[in-house]
């Protein structure tokens, strides 16, 4: 639901069939074409059904006027009327949509109402009919008369297929605060080029693109400002810098801006604070797409969405029934479920309603995409906790923007409720929760999954030493380490005080001990400052692996075994549990 892990081309197997399910990939600047070719494609392939469509209305108009009113037939023909209203809208068949939905509203009251229409009504009903196959052989199919405006998706520099995204280029003439930040950035993951003059750092920057740059402003060949300044002229997206420098002055102060400054630290700059600058820059361009289920059942039309929504950066997955929605939804954990209201077998409402019945999708933002306009009933559907209705057809900017907003407005209330304060981290609820979430589905993937406590050493004393908020900044450090060391694809959270909790899916506990060994060491190496002392810090750490621990309450427990094995052997290490036998005697 907040963080997930999922193939871009998968099957998911439910018990006795197959739901295939399309996992689209965000778009880079090529495909962008082929998405509006793709667009037009779906157009013709649906302008040759239309036919059908259209033939099956009128002959059951035809049933229902020359012969008895059957009000099964109208109930029939009123689903296909509201179909075609907002399929042939979406396809650029304004006339065929208007008169459709013409059609429909006129057999609303009769459908609801289970009468027999009168001659108004059926000289209507007619002329609305005619009108569809009329304007069906007046159209025209050719790619000029189907021109989508596609929503800009804005490229960030991430998107660069020359940019290492952890890649840092750090402009200091000063050789020991080089060393000392170079040093200090690879411990949080960082790859580090240092240049002691302007001209070997413009010569690099022609091969390769850092994601950032560290500058001191005045340096023994030039002003760096100026120099970067006129180096961005020539970019399409600015490359974020952050000036480190004995300089308070607002001139030089505005220089740095003006060069595409995103900070200004004074020397000596705390480490830290650059850390924190450099992994809002990295996350920024590292957020995951926006995930949106489209639950529709026509083909088509979902189709259409989900090519709409990929050209924006986002990522789909198209259910077509919405019976078989349930397994999906655990896999995919959707940002935004984006669904019709009238479909055969479940409602959109009553989708809604067991959606909702569940915990675990309470906060998911639900969107009707309808070609219903009647406010009583669009406002009956949300009662369940919809978000939103949106009226087919629908621009695609309008669409684009609505899920944006959306998503990025659950993303943040989803923030403060399940991540932690200080460290940003996942809270003590949630890692749980994710923990049973991953187990269940290395289960059905028979796969493996490694499972780690970890605890700062002596942290007691820290605080009472040197005071909380130094303890505090300790915590910190320790979370910022994991986080950008780690995979995107491991959950982090904070499990209590100074102790922590690692998910690793897909990892044995081997694996996971000699990573958390190594996170281990390079932690017990970085420098705490409190006034002019220096100190260090340990931590311990057990891991506990699925499926030898079968499921999330015994992992947790054999976890938690291992890491007071490695506090009572010494501190400052690793235990991995390799069975509960092995886990209790080692605390013995």
């Amino acid at each position: 639901m907040f963080k997930v892990r999922f193939n871009k081309y998968r099957y998911v197997k439910r018990e006795g069939n197959y739901i295939i399910i399309e996992v689209v990939p965000v778009p880079n600047k090529c495909e962008k074409n082929v998405i509006k070719e793709k667009l037009v494609s779906l157009r013709l392939d649906y302008a040759q059904k239309l036919s059908e469509k259209i033939s099956q209305i009128d002959a059951i108009h035809d049933r229902l006027l020359n012969g008895k009113w059957v009000h099964h037939d109208a109930a029939e023909l009123h689903c296909l009327l509201h179909k075609l209203a907002g399929e042939a809208g979406t396809f650029g068949f304004k006339e065929i949509g208007q008169a459709a939905r013409n059609g429909e509203i006129v057999l609303k009251d009769l459908v609801d109402g289970i009468k027999d229409p009168d001659s108004k009504q059926r000289r209507q009903l007619a002329g609305d009919i005619l009108k569809i196959s009329t304007s069906y052989r007046q159209a025209s199919l050719s790619k000029e008369e189907f021109e989508v405006e596609l929503p800009v998706h804005h490229t960030t520099p991430a998107e660069n297929l020359h940019m290492d995204k952890r890649l840092i280029f750090l402009l200091e003439d000063d050789i020991t605060l080089a060393a000392e930040m170079v040093t200090y950035l690879e411990y949080y993951g960082y790859q580090t080029r240092h240049f002691a003059c302007i001209s070997n750092f413009q010569q690099a920057l022609e091969k390769v693109e850092p994601v950032a740059v560290i500058s001191d402003i005045m340096l023994p060949d030039g002003n760096s400002a100026g120099i970067i300044k006129d180096i961005q002229k020539n970019r399409v997206t600015p490359l974020p810098v952050i000036f480190i420098t004995g300089l308070e002055d607002m001139s030089t102060r505005l220089e740095a801006v003006q060069a595409g400054g995103v900070a200004y630290f004074l020397k000596p700059a705390d480490p830290t604070r650059v850390v924190d600058t450099l992994d809002s820059l990295v996350n920024d361009r590292d957020k995951e797409p926006n995930r949106v289920m489209i639950i529709e059942d026509s083909g088509s039309v979902a189709d259409f969405y989900s090519y709409i929504l990929r050209q924006a950066g986002m990522e789909t997955m198209v259910i077509n029934d919405p019976m078989n929605v349930m397994q999906p939804l655990e896999d995919f954990r959707p940002d935004l479920i984006l669904m019709d209201l009238y479909m055969p077998g479940c409602s959109g409402l009553n989708l809604a309603k067991i959606i909702r019945q569940q915990e675990t999708f309470h906060s998911i933002p639900i969107v009707y995409l309808s070609v219903e306009t009647d406010t009583d009933i669009q406002m009956e559907a949300m009662r369940p906790g919809v978000d939103e209705f949106l009226t087919k057809p629908i621009k695609p900017g309008h669409l684009v923007s609505s899920v944006n907003s959306r998503v990025q407005r659950a993303r943040i209330l989803r923030s403060f409720m399940v991540r932690d304060s200080l460290t940003g981290l996942f809270n003590h609820t949630l890692t749980k929760e994710y923990l049973g979430l991953e187990v269940e589905q290395a289960r059905r993937r028979n796969g493996k999954l490694s499972f780690a406590m970890i605890d700062i050493d002596n942290f007691k004393l820290v605080n009472d030493t040197y005071g909380h908020p130094v303890g505090d900044q300790v915590i910190r450090i320790i979370a910022k380490l994991l986080s950008n060391r780690i995979r995107k694809a491991d959950i982090i959270g904070r499990y209590g005080g100074e102790e922590f909790a690692v998910i690793m899916p897909d990892t044995d506990a081997e694996i996971a001990t000699n990573i958390l060994d190594k996170l281990r060491l390079d932690f017990s190496q970085i420098p705490h400052h409190y006034g002019n002392d220096e100190f260090t810090v340990t931590f311990s750490s057990g891991v506990a692996e699925f499926p030898a621990f079968p499921n999330a309450a015994t992992l947790c427990e054999a976890a938690d075994q291992a890491l007071y094995a490695a506090k009572n052997s010494g501190r400052n290490k690793v235990v991995k549990a390799e069975s509960k036998d092995l886990v209790m005697k080692e605390l013995r």
